[in-house]
């Protein structure tokens, strides 16, 4: 599909530029790698674990400011990201999986993006799998204008053009100052964006092909603690599986889940609340409140 095979071979192209030496500095590859887990976890916090499971509940300005986040790292809009994902888990390793590794490592990777899937985006997919997304007005506004993400991305790129050149024209002249402001478009947007990519893309491929298994859930999701490292904690993919409304996805010692923390963390300033704990808990307290409600009738 155009809208999909145009925007990542430009900006995989785009990125190429980080080779050129006159553009590199050290504050464009901090901006890159800064970018890369405060972008890379409006993805992860934002659409996956807040508007794809519901594993925690925040205000309605937070929550839109994830998802300005995650359309910034161009995969696409809400409804898309999540109906895709909600597809995935129904029907995981299955043949209505959108991207299943087992069809082949470049199709769960990437190649899925690439080929019409007339199921995936039909109005019945929408309103199975992304209802309460298309909820929101702003998500609709989005979706109904299939090219928005795009301008998004473009019009975020524009402060990261701005901002370094002004900057440093306080000790360069125009010409170097347009080569500072290049490399931080390079880095910290192209190079950002491609890293976001990959290590999202990741999730869907690696997880299902290499790794380890707490859980048999019935298809082929893995722990791969090299994709738990760079993706903040979506590596440990079979305990996701194996309980996706849990907000945390660790359940050993060693399998630390950045992402449950720092929800943990904006829990205790007020922005993150009821976050949702694991299935035995959820149980015992589903057990208790009805025992509770039971003894207030007698």
């Amino acid at each position: 599909m155009l809208r999909y095979l145009v925007p990542i071979a430009a900006v995989h192209v785009l990125a190429l530029a980080a080779v050129v030496p006159a553009i590199f500095s050290w504050t464009a590859l901090v901006t890159c790698l800064v970018g890369v887990h405060v972008f890379g976890q409006a993805i992860t916090i934002g659409y996956h674990r807040l508007l794809a499971h519901r594993s925690f509940a925040t205000s309605r300005w937070f929550e839109h400011l994830l998802v300005v986040g995650a359309l910034c790292c161009l995969e696409d809009s809400p409804a898309r990201w999540i109906a895709t994902h909600r597809m995935h888990h129904a029907h995981s390793d299955e043949e209505e999986d959108p991207h299943s590794p087992l069809v082949a490592f470049a199709w769960g990777h990437l190649w899925w993006l690439l080929v019409q899937n007339r199921d995936l985006h039909h109005r019945s997919s929408y309103e199975r799998y992304a209802r309460d997304i298309l909820a929101d007005p702003f998500y609709m506004w989005v979706e109904k204008r299939p090219w928005s993400p795009l301008w998004i991305y473009a019009a975020h790129v524009v402060p990261y053009a701005v901002i370094p050149f002004c900057v440093a024209l306080a000790w360069a002249g125009p010409g170097e100052a347009a080569l500072f402001a290049a490399g931080v478009v390079t880095w910290g947007v192209f190079v950002r964006t491609v890293l976001v990519w990959h290590i999202t893309w990741s999730v869907n491929s690696l997880t299902h092909m290499f790794g380890y298994r707490n859980h048999e859930t019935g298809e082929n999701s893995r722990n791969n603690w090299l994709v738990a490292l760079f993706a903040c904690g979506e590596g440990w993919h079979n305990n996701h599986h194996s309980d996706p409304a849990r907000c945390s996805v660790s359940q050993r010692w060693w399998e630390l889940d950045v992402s449950h923390l720092e929800v943990r963390a904006l829990s205790l300033v007020g922005i993150t609340w009821d976050i949702v704990p694991g299935r035995d808990v959820r149980r015992a307290r589903a057990i208790a409140a009805h025992a509770s409600a039971g003894s207030s009738k007698t």
